[in-house]
């Protein structure tokens, strides 16, 4: 790897896995990002500065554009990070999700595609697409079971059918054009730089504002929980040692509902800034007294949780963090990056979306 795309760099996972391949590789890293609402250069603070880091701004759906940035760069690698990712907001808005995640998913297959065309001998051997994608594009699990690489696909969120579409033209592009893509599918990730709209980082900020803690439905549903850093160090571990054509599946092992999520987060905000000591919680003696459940979100998926067993095996990969510790290091990094919390979310006011109120019109 000597020259690395990586679309999506400036948003949550993004940014840290560039942080991670400046780190562990010699490659110089070209971060490609429309900067829409969850992607910020602040969240590439720290990185500006390295010599290896060159950042260019544009949509992933823009051909002309994107096939510039192959052109100028002529990348060796091109990790795809780029998408919308927030379920609510595709019940709310499933356009933007298609013209992102599908046909920006496309439109990057198609650049590598005519990239590649023109390399020969260890260029052309030695390029790599990877293609970052969910569990979510599997569906819903019962009580039992894990998905695994081979699970059918059943995607039930506008989100997760467009991931799931790109996920099928990168399958497609490896078997028809030979296009050397692997697909990598990922449980829930939590950790630093996570624009606070996803429940972990929501939840903590609501906290310690005082706010109340929205939880949907009854909160029994089930996620398996999987720290950036880890996440990271996988999707680096299939570049390096992953077989063209596979798609590994990346999970952390950490199945919790989302109530216990939640209680936890206010037990170790209680550990780390009291609410005796939060003038936010006057009247309040915990930080569990903000909850509140709510009206569950339209379609909801039961449980997720990963087998990693073949990414573990085949490429060696295993998780640093446990809950425990990750869920304490995010809630730490929160406390002390209020500034960086404050710059994202400028206009963004943490109100409830997803509830498809057209629905209930009918």
């Amino acid at each position: 790897m000597t020259k690395m795309i990586v679309t999506g760099g400036a948003g949550f996972i993004g940014s840290n896995f560039v942080r991670h391949a400046l780190r562990h590789t010699t490659a110089d890293v070209v971060v490609l990002d429309s900067l829409t609402y969850a992607g910020s250069l602040e969240s590439l603070a720290g990185v500006a500065d390295d010599p290896r880091y060159s950042f260019v701004q544009a949509d992933i759906a823009d051909r002309e554009a994107v096939r510039q940035v192959f052109a100028e760069h002529r990348p060796t690698v091109l990790v795809n990070f780029a998408a919308e990712s927030h379920v609510d907001r595709s019940i709310d808005g499933p356009g933007d999700f298609v013209r992102t995640n599908i046909v920006g998913a496309f439109e990057l297959l198609e650049a590598a595609r005519h990239h590649v065309a023109a390399l020969s001998g260890d260029e052309r051997n030695g390029f790599r697409f990877l293609h970052v994608s969910t569990d979510e594009v599997y569906g819903s699990l019962g009580e039992t079971g894990l998905f695994s690489e081979e699970t059918p696909y059943a995607p039930n969120s506008p989100y997760a059918a467009s991931k799931a579409s790109a996920d099928h033209l990168a399958r497609a592009y490896f078997h028809t054009y030979d296009l050397p893509v692997i697909v990598t599918n990922c449980s829930n990730n939590y950790g630093a730089f996570q624009f606070p709209e996803k429940l972990i980082p929501l939840m903590i900020l609501n906290a310690v504002d005082g706010k109340p803690l929205p939880i949907y439905g009854t909160g029994t549903n089930v996620r398996d929980w999987i720290y950036v850093d880890d996440h990271c160090a996988g999707i680096l571990l299939a570049l390096e040692r992953g077989r063209p054509g596979e798609k590994y599946n990346l999970g952390g092992g950490n199945e919790r509902t989302n109530l216990q999520v939640v209680d936890r987060i206010c037990e170790i905000l209680d550990e780390e800034m009291p609410a005796a000591d939060n003038p936010a919680l006057a009247g309040h003696t915990s930080y569990a007294e903000l909850k509140k459940f709510v009206q569950d979100r339209p379609g909801h998926d039961w449980r997720y949780a990963i087998d990693s067993s073949k990414v573990r095996t085949e490429l060696g990969w295993n998780p640093r963090y446990d809950f425990e510790q990750g869920l304490r290091e995010t809630v730490r990094w929160y406390l002390a990056e209020r500034d960086w919390c404050k710059a994202v979310t400028d206009g963004y006011d943490r109100q409830r979306l997803g509830l498809d109120t057209d629905r209930e019109k009918r």
